[in-house]
This record gives structure tokens, C-alpha cells and sequence, in this order.
């Protein structure tokens, strides 16, 4: 028997591995079962190559389990005495407290420098035993023990077969691992497409009520998965299966991109873009990426670009380690290489679909806007291949691509400045009537109701020259598109004011809303009054909801315009009977007023060429006597026209058809507005 310290230039390493590596400690039955792989693998290539001449017989890797033992089975290569010494007993790596320290808050770099998981299983085992055979001819068994501690024993021992067993007694603070759910869990998650037979456990069946063991080995992986087949071996419903296996409760996928690279890397893969319409976060992390189809992580920021994030299916490349870290993933060529190369396949196939099968392109677009649209947002390369096949959808569900629309507008809606204007919605019922009023004038609406489409307008209007994106109920539309300078007549001053007393009065009190209330030509077929919302403002604080930094915008009130149309009968039948009913006492208030104007002009301009101190203080306080007159009458003026417009039904009717046409009216003054209707319909 041979005892002795492990090499290592460290106090104890395995404390340190305890410590360090904690939160990944699931990953040592996966570094454990992929050893075996490795041994049994390379057992075949030297078989395949005529350096073994014995019988591979069956090369299932077996895990079990007892009460307090997990064991790793395997009929690969096995160790010999000085290949136990070589591998095990050193842990060759130079400055270990250095590296340790350096390293210590990342747990897959260090299990990863050792080149071996095997020393993973210390984090979960007080005692490990390697009990193996060599495959070489008239080798001895031999049987390595260590507790834990840098010391260990080697001894020879008797084992009928080739192979290595490795026996873990699992520590009091780790008996979860003692479960066999837990490991079938693990298994699962890790171990599911290894090339190698894994087996744990006997398959079981029902008989007489419950479930009994058969003879048969439980082989918990599939040693052939897809994405290692050639594609044209396989059929659409092998994807499809293959989909419902890695997500068994997602919709069926729109379609898949297998990827088969040997060169300037390796890669391989299948990557399913899933049917999505929101909520994007809530998507992510569902790529698996494999290293030679040993489970790594389905973290794969940084090897896929983020917005590829959003896609489903599995990656596998032995070009990144196995035991792969944030900070390598964020430095490495090759890793670098893979997103460009992955970028160009989907947007290469996204592209093939568009020019073989523009209907199916455009059935499915709804599903794919949002990844496109992510992807345009967040990559400039993929701008430059996407626009080509990016798509706009009209309000008549319609699709175009960015050059077809173009020349479908460019006549009817260039305004006067040369500028092309996209006029679009984002919510097809709530502005039917101003769809409807923008179509009757021969324009085309686009339907923008993605969740991105607002960062997305932003991002074209800097793409396309001379263009601007509008929504179609930010004005009324004859100023959407302004072609000419307007020569309509416009109301009077003092009209314009009157109106704008009488509706302001009547308007109800929204939490953050303010109105300002305009009067202004449109036409005596439009409606007699309209709410529009500046495109401007409202686009900055829908912004403000997506991007950091403009939350200034968020807070802001929402700023609205109630439009009135002076040619409409019904505003004209306001303004003539406002005046029936008010001039009497409004006439002599605007006369005084007058007056009094013309003494506070009087003052003002004998003022102007005085200094402060030179004015008297019996004119300054003239003056103030005179505004204040001045303020009292206006403000008599605006209480009359506020008594008159709260007797008015058609005045708030009209205020609550534009509310109501907006979606603004609720509670009670919805309840109101119906009972008022009632009335005037009675």
C-alpha cells in the first residue's frame, strides 16, 4: 500500500474547493459522468484504430445509489497505479494560491484549471474512492482512497473488469444528492444527450397496482440528438418532436435553423425562433449551450447576440470549454466569431423564407416582428441584412416591405417641405375615427402596436431620409400632412377666446391630463370637436417607459389638444347662442374693460422712458388699481360663460363624445354622460 500527500502547493485544496465552489456544487455528477464519457470514448478510438484488440462489449456508464454512496460506473479505459499517481495525486498546475485567489469568487474557472472535475466531487463527498482496472493487458486493479484531506491511499485490490468506479460517501450537509429524484433531476439536466449509454437505476413498470423494478438498464439519454444528425436525414417532424422534448409546453415553433460549421470553429446546433408577440425577458435563457453534447449552461449572453437571446433550441461547440466563465465568454475570439456567424445564418434564412415563401413569411410576421425588430434595435450588422425583408403592416392587415411602402406613399404623402410622411396607429380600435378620417383622405395608416415599435419609429426616422413618423390622432388630419400653406378663415380673437371659456369650464378633472382647447377650420363634414395628443410629447414619455435616463418625460402630465371645428354647425349654434344669452351682461364688462385698457396704455407708455424710481407712487398705484378692475371683469366674463356653458347639454356632450372616442371617459362621468343622452334623446 502507498500513502501520501497530494501535490498540490497549497495548505489544503479541498476546503478551498468546498468553499469556492458551493453554489455550483450540483455540477460534479456532471464532470464525474462526462470522465467516464471521456474514458469510454477514447477506449473506442483506440479499438477503431486497432490498439485494442479485446471486446468493447456494452459501454453503459451506471450510476447508483445506496444509503450513503453515489457510484459512477464505467467500462472505458481505467487507470493503472502510475496513471492514478500522474492525474490524481498531481494537481499540476503551477502558483495555486495565486490562481486560488485570483479566482476565488469563480467556481467553474477553478474546477476548469484543474483540467479534471474529478476533484469536484470533494464538494460534496467526505470520502472518495476510485476503484479501477486498466485495459491494458495483465494490468492490476488498484483502489485510491482520500478523505478529504491531502492524504491518501493507493493499494492494490481485485476488480473482475476494465473500468473505473468511482464511489462518493456523501457528506451530512449534502444528503439531498442521496435522493433519487434529486439525481434523475441532475441527470436530466446535464447528462441527456451524452454520446455514451448513461443508465441509472432499472426501468419501471406497473404490476398489481404499483411500480416494480424490471431487468431492463433506465438509460436517461438519447446518445444521438438531433442536431448531431445530417439534415438531410431528417424530416420537419423530427424538428418538431425534437422541440416538444427540450419544451414540452411551448406552441410549436415557426420554423428552425440547423447549424453544421467545421470552419473557422466548431459548431453545431438547431435554434428554434418559438412564437412570441411580448414580453421579451420572460424568453431569454432558453438556448442550451453543450461542449461535445455535455450540458454547459443556458446563460448564453455574449456567444449569441442578445438579441438571439429570444430564440429556443440547443448549441453545442467543443471550441468553448466546458467549464466556461462570464469573463472568458466576454474576451474570447472564438466565442466572438460564433455570434457574427450565428447573426448571419438567421438572417440568411430569415432572408430565404422572405424570397421562396413571401405568404408564409407574411402569415408568420406577426410572431417574428419581434425579434426582427429587437434585433435591429440592438445590432447595427443585422439592420443592414434585415431591412431588406423587415415588414410593415397597415391597418388593413396589408404587408410591405421598407421600399415598397415607400413608393406606395411618396406621392400622396410628402408634405411641403419634402418630407415623407409614415402616418401610423397603435391601437386599430381605439383611433378608428381618425384611421377612418386619414383614409378618406387617401392616406395609409400603418398599425405600429408592438411592443418595440415605439423605440423602432424612433431608429427609422434616423435610417430613412427626409421621413417623419406621425400617429394618426397627434392633429387633426388636415395638418397631419401639411401640402399648402391653410388660407381658411379662422375664427375671431374674441371667439376663439369665448369657445375656449365655455369648453375648458365644462372639462372634467384627469388625474395628470391637461387640456388646451383650440378652435380652427376643418370643414363642416368633420366632427365638431376633436382630441388630439402632440406627437412629440407623448412619443417622449412613451420613451421615457422603455430607456433609462428620461423618466423626467414619465412624469410630465399628458398634454392634450380638444380640437373644435368652426365650420360645424353644431359649434356655430354655441357661439350664436352664447351671444343671445350672455351679450347683455357681457357687452358692458367687455366695454369697461376697453376703457380700462386704454388708462393702463396711457400709464404704460408715460412709463417707459422712466426709471422705477422716477415713476410717482400715486401712478403706480393707479396702475395697480386698474389691473386689478381689469382681472375682476375678465374673470366675471369667464364665470358668465361658465354658468351658460354648465346649462348647456350640448356643450359637455360634446366634450364627452370626443372623451368617450378616446377612451378617457369612466366612473361617473360615463354614468352621467348616458343619462344626459337619455335626455336629449327623450
Amino acid at each position: 500500500m502507498q500513502k501520501g500527500n497530494i501535490g498540490v502547493t497549497t495548505e489544503n485544496i479541498f476546503p478551498v474547493i468546498k468553499k469556492f465552489l458551493y453554489s455550483d456544487h450540483e455540477i460534479f455528477l456532471r464532470e464525474l459522468v462526462s470522465n467516464a464519457v471521456d474514458a469510454t470514448q477514447k477506449l473506442k478510438t483506440l479499438a477503431s484504430m486497432g490498439d485494442f484488440k479485446g471486446e468493447l462489449g456494452d459501454l453503459t456508464i451506471h450510476v447508483s445509489l445506496s444509503n450513503d454512496t453515489i457510484t459512477v460506473s464505467d467500462r472505458g479505459l481505467g487507470l493503472t497505479a502510475e496513471e492514478i499517481d500522474k492525474y490524481i495525486n498531481q494537481i499540476a498546475f503551477s502558483g495555486a494560491n495565486d490562481f486560488l485567489e485570483k479566482y476565488k469568487n469563480d467556481a467553474n474557472a477553478i474546477i476548469g484549471h484543474f483540467g479534471l472535475g474529478f476533484y469536484s466531487a470533494f464538494m460534496v463527498a467526505k470520502k472518495v474512492e476510485i476503484i479501477t482496472k486498466s485495459y491494458q493487458e495483465g494490468a492490476q486493479a488498484v483502489k485510491w482512497t482520500c478523505d478529504g484531506s491531502p492524504e491518501f491511499t493507493l493499494e492494490e485490490t481485485d476488480k473482475a473488469d476494465r473500468g473505473t468506479d468511482i464511489v462518493l460517501y456523501i457528506d451530512d450537509d449534502c444528503k439531498e444528492f442521496l435522493e433519487e429524484t434529486r439525481i434523475s433531476e441532475l441527470l436530466k439536466k446535464y447528462c441527456r444527450f451524452l454520446p455514451v449509454p448513461v443508465a441509472f437505476g432499472k426501468k419501471k413498470e406497473w404490476k398489481d397496482g404499483k411500480q416494480v423494478e424490471t431487468a431492463e438498464d433506465n438509460v436517461i439519454n438519447d446518445t444521438t440528438p438531433l442536431w448531431t444528425r445530417k439534415p438531410n436525414e431528417l424530416k420537419d417532424e423530427d424538428y418538431k418532436k425534437f422541440y416538444r422534448e427540450l419544451y414540452p409546453m411551448a406552441d410549436e415553433p415557426l420554423f428552425w435553423i440547423h447549424l453544421n460549421v467545421d470552419y473557422p470553429f466548431h459548431l453545431t446546433g438547431i435554434l428554434y425562433f418559438p412564437k412570441v408577440k411580448s414580453n421579451i425577458e420572460l424568453n431569454k435563457n432558453k438556448i442550451q449551450l453543450y461542449c461535445n453534447q455535455v450540458y454547459v449552461t443556458d446563460s448564453v449572453e455574449g456567444i449569441v447576440p442578445d438579441f438571439l437571446t429570444l430564440l429556443h433550441g440547443v448549441l453545442d461547440s467543443p471550441d468553448i470549454p466546458l467549464n466556461v466563465s462570464r469573463s472568458y465568454l466576454q474576451s474570447d475570439s472564438n466565442v466572438k466569431k460564433i455570434s457574427t456567424y450565428i447573426t448571419k445564418k438567421v438572417s440568411d434564412r430569415l432572408q430565404t423564407i422572405f424570397k421562396n415563401d413571401r405568404k408564409q413569411f407574411e402569415d408568420k410576421w406577426n410572431d417574428l416582428k419581434i425579434f426582427i425588430d429587437y434585433g435591429m434595435l440592438t445590432q447595427e450588422d443585422f439592420y443592414e441584412r434585415a431591412k431588406d425583408f423587415a415588414m410593415f403592416s397597415d391597418t388593413d392587415g396589408k404587408h410591405y416591405t421598407f421600399d415598397e411602402y415607400q413608393k406606395l406613399i411618396k406621392e400622396n404623402q410628402t408634405d411641403k417641405d419634402g418630407v415623407l410622411v409614415y402616418l401610423y396607429a397603435n391601437n386599430k380600435e381605439e383611433q378608428y375615427g381618425y384611421i377612418d378620417a386619414a383614409k378618406n383622405k387617401g392616406y395609409n395608416v400603418l398599425l405600429m402596436d408592438g411592443q418595440l415599435d415605439i423605440a423602432v419609429v424612433s431608429m427609422l426616422e434616423q435610417k430613412f431620409e427626409k421621413s417623419r413618423f406621425t400617429r394618426v390622432d397627434s392633429d387633426v388630419v388636415d395638418n397631419l400632412i401639411i401640402k399648402e400653406e391653410h388660407k381658411n378663415e379662422a375664427l375671431e380673437a374674441s371667439q376663439q377666446e369665448t369657445l375656449s371659456i365655455i369648453f375648458k369650464s365644462q372639462l372634467p378633472q384627469i388625474e395628470k391630463t391637461e387640456f388646451h382647447v383650440t378652435a380652427q377650420p376643418m370643414g363642416e363634414q368633420a366632427s365638431p370637436v376633436l382630441i388630439t395628443q402632440s406627437e412629440y410629447m407623448r412619443r417622449m414619455k412613451e420613451m421615457a417607459n422603455i430607456q433609462a435616463g428620461m423618466s423626467f418625460y414619465g412624469e410630465m402630465p399628458d398634454m392634450y389638444s380638444l380640437v373644435l371645428n368652426s365650420d360645424h354647425k353644431l359649434i356655430k349654434d354655441i357661439l350664436s347662442d352664447e351671444n343671445k344669452a350672455c351679450n347683455s351682461e357681457l357687452e358692458p364688462a367687455q366695454a369697461e374693460m376697453d376703457t380700462i385698457n386704454l388708462q393702463r396704455q396711457e400709464l404704460q407708455k408715460k412709463h417707459e422712458s422712466q426709471k422705477d424710481e422716477e415713476i410717482p407712487a400715486s401712478e403706480k398705484d393707479e396702475l395697480e388699481t386698474l389691473n386689478k378692475k381689469w382681472n375682476d371683469l375678465k374673470q366675471h366674463k369667464e364665470d358668465i360663460l361658465t354658468n351658460y356653458a354648465a346649462q348647456n347639454k350640448v356643450v359637455r356632450q360634446l366634450i364627452d363624445l370626443a372623451l368617450l372616442q378616446n377612451g378617457m371617459l369612466k366612473g361617473e362621468a360615463l354614468n352621467n354622460f348616458v343619462k344626459r343622452s337619455l335626455d336629449l334623446i327623450g
